[in-house]
């Protein structure tokens, strides 16, 4: 018998991969999360959808795998980018800005980081190619979107470089956008800023409480306690403009436990938090917060270590708010922090306008191309702004980032384009091997947890 034939190579080939993708979610998932067996069981049952929610919820999977790939268009290793460090297609959404507008941006900022700019580029490359499945797409037309997005972002990152666009005060509204986003933030223009609102409270004896759902419980006496107690930790964390409302106008009414959000954030705790506003005797001006407890961001595990950002951030809270700060013109004016013990929380709004674009709302290849170069300005911008937040006020970065990425990236937008599709399409396909090797191993360790 032949002991080298390529079938045994290919079974070989298959152990040894399962063998690091079972380690890499047991590193992840039990020895940093810590998260229970049942956590993990709902947790993997989210991922279970689909090859793409698998690939959102892997992003340590993806970090092992492409951290020491070399690639031709890094920037330098000590002129790393503020980075977005999960960048997906799901992670753009409409919301409330700052100063009130609707507007199209970034919607997460858990595991923002310094890093090369690539690793954005690459993984939000492979969920495009996920979504062109998901659309039903061919690979001409996969490979268009693909290079759409990177030739756009390439295009808008030179723009910035030489100053012939100005990405500080630059916002994506119904106005500066098109094609299904704009519908989308069209349509949340018309939406109540009360209806959110009416939808996760009620009134009750004449206060108004969250109500109660599957996803929405209310908080014990004991959580309540310590989140009471650490609020006015979170008021010395606002901006001044913020303060300035007062104390009581961030005075607590309610807390909630939030379920049943997000996938790679299974097992921190998130509470909607209920303040009271300007004292309506309705209530309907109170404001829904968040407060979401946050750990060390993933790149940060494979990525080089850089001693003043983490002197800074060392509250993972005020590293994600600082995040979205530097990454957004007008951002959240609740932004801050906390913390419970050991636990680090940031605070931020519940925006009554948040939305993302369903697929279903796609209707033709063109619409996707529409949309995905909006994605690339939005990519472009928060890459090209965030570091003035450390050069400016930090001293962490003294140089700009569009400048270093416009020479990493080089003259050849075709060849910057073509290297990073062909990447891209080439992991997706070891994402859905992955996502097999993933199913089994849910139905031989995590299928009968909750039976």
């Amino acid at each position: 018998m032949n002991r080298y034939n390529p079938e045994r190579i290919r079974k070989m080939r298959r152990t040894i991969r399962s063998q690091i993708v079972e380690a890499i979610l047991d590193d992840f998932d039990e020895g940093l999360m810590e998260l229970t067996a049942d956590a993990r069981a709902a947790k993997y049952a989210k991922m279970s959808e689909s090859a793409f929610r698998f690939f959102r919820g892997s992003a340590y999977l993806f970090y092992f795998d492409v951290a020491h790939v070399p690639f031709p268009y890094h920037t330098p290793a000590d002129k790393p980018t503020w980075i977005q460090g999960d960048l997906h297609f799901e992670n753009f959404g409409a919301f409330r800005s700052g100063d009130g507008k609707i507007v199209y941006d970034i919607n997460d900022f858990d595991e923002g980081y310094l890093g090369s700019y690539l690793y954005d580029l690459l993984r939000m490359s492979v969920s495009v190619k996920l979504v062109c499945e998901a659309l039903q797409y061919d690979e001409e037309q996969t490979d268009e979107a693909v290079h759409t997005y990177l030739k756009a972002y390439y295009k808008q990152i030179r723009r910035f470089a030489a100053r012939k666009d100005d990405m500080q005060p630059m916002l994506f509204t119904a106005e500066q956008t098109s094609g299904p986003i704009r519908k989308l933030l069209k349509k949340q223009e018309e939406r109540s800023a009360s209806a959110f609102l009416e939808e996760v409270t009620e009134r009750t004896s004449a206060l108004r409480r969250f109500s109660r759902t599957a996803e929405l419980v209310p908080a014990e006496a004991e959580e309540r306690g310590e989140l009471t107690a650490a609020w006015g930790e979170y008021l010395m964390t606002l901006s001044e403009s913020s303060k300035a409302r007062g104390e009581a106008f961030y005075a607590i009414k309610d807390v909630a436990v939030k379920h049943g959000s997000g996938t790679a954030s299974i097992g921190l705790d998130r509470y909607y938090v209920l303040i009271e506003g300007h004292r309506d005797p309705e209530g309907a001006d109170d404001i829904v917060l968040e407060a979401k407890e946050v750990r060390a961001p993933v790149p940060a595990y494979f990525l080089p270590y850089s001693e003043p950002f983490w002197e800074r951030y060392a509250h993972h809270g005020r590293r994600v708010a600082a995040t979205q700060r530097a990454m957004h013109y007008e951002a959240d004016p609740f932004l801050g922090w906390f913390s419970i013990a050991d636990r680090h929380f940031y605070v931020r709004e519940r925006s009554p306008f948040k939305k993302r674009l369903k697929l279903e709302k796609i209707r033709s290849h063109d619409d996707l191309l529409t949309t995905l170069k909006q994605m690339a300005r939005i990519t472009a911008k928060i890459h090209s702004r965030a570091d003035n937040e450390l050069r400016d006020h930090e001293g962490i970065l003294d140089y700009h980032a569009e400048r270093e990425i416009a020479e990493a990236m080089g003259p050849d937008p075709d060849k910057f384009a073509d290297t990073l599709s062909l990447w891209a399409m080439n992991y997706a396909a070891q994402v859905h091997e992955d996502f097999d090797i993933f199913k089994a191993l849910v139905a031989r360790r995590f299928a009968s947890v909750h039976a």
